[in-house]
């Protein structure tokens, strides 16, 4: 059976130099696709589309990965503008909510990384916190910091102990949206984890950077799950 696909949120940056041309490219740090691919998982780069197309184009794939970046626009929680808040990413932003609403009506596995799994509050109707101190300590560079999972919930089977992890951001889940549950927590209190509290449904959301890790379990589960739900067009 091949393995399944997992598609991979990208974005645009406008001037990206490589060899001689300096032209807009979509990225994403690679990362990403090493740990879908060292968990099992094929990978595939979603750059950004109309948000109609969302439904469509994860009708051809078995998971989804939003993954980390700037903020998102407080517009789309009802917010006004921190002066710290980053400048907005509008058509990221409509892009990946897009895709995340798709997912969820199609009960698609997915992970939310950092920004993705802010996206993942807002769009069932969260709220973030615009700005905090202590999880992005030197411009450009993780800091680490543990975790401590919830007993009870998904994530906390995956990842019983309190774990070590990669973090960089200064925003994170304030008021929990529509059926989820915060499953792991920092020292301080910030949710460091969401889930939907239905157990069938496989939607996960980390505040740190997984993809700058060793650990595979997260993932790993993702692709078992993006494997289960497969339809049978998919399966040969």
């Amino acid at each position: 059976m091949p393995k399944p696909l997992i598609g991979i949120s990208t974005y645009v940056e406008e001037s990206t130099r490589y060899g001689v041309w300096d032209l807009p490219a979509a990225l994403v740090p690679a990362g990403y696709y090493r740990l879908v691919q060292a968990a099992g998982g094929t990978a595939v780069l979603l750059p950004p589309d109309e948000p109609k197309a969302a439904a469509e184009v994860l009708d051809r794939l078995d998971g989804l990965v939003v993954t980390g970046g700037p903020d998102v626009d407080p517009v789309h929680y009802g917010a006004a503008r921190d002066p710290r808040t980053g400048a907005p990413a509008t058509v990221r932003d409509y892009w990946e909510l897009a895709l995340l609403a798709a997912a969820l009506e199609a009960d698609l596995p997915l992970l939310g990384v950092c920004r993705g799994m802010q996206a993942l509050n807002v769009v069932l109707g969260g709220t973030l916190t615009q700005h905090l101190d202590g999880h992005m300590d030197t411009p450009g560079t993780m800091s680490w910091h543990p975790v401590r999972p919830v007993r009870g919930t998904r994530y906390a089977a995956l990842v019983p102990e309190e774990a070590q992890v990669p973090t960089y951001h200064h925003q994170a889940v304030d008021r929990l949206g529509r059926g989820l549950v915060a499953s792991a927590h920092a020292a301080d209190g910030t949710v460091e984890a969401i889930e939907l509290a239905d157990p069938v449904r496989w939607a996960l959301g980390v505040q740190w950077h997984p993809e700058q890790d060793k650990d595979t379990r997260v993932m790993s589960s993702l692709i078992e799950a993006a494997a289960a739900a497969r339809t049978p067009a998919r399966r040969t």
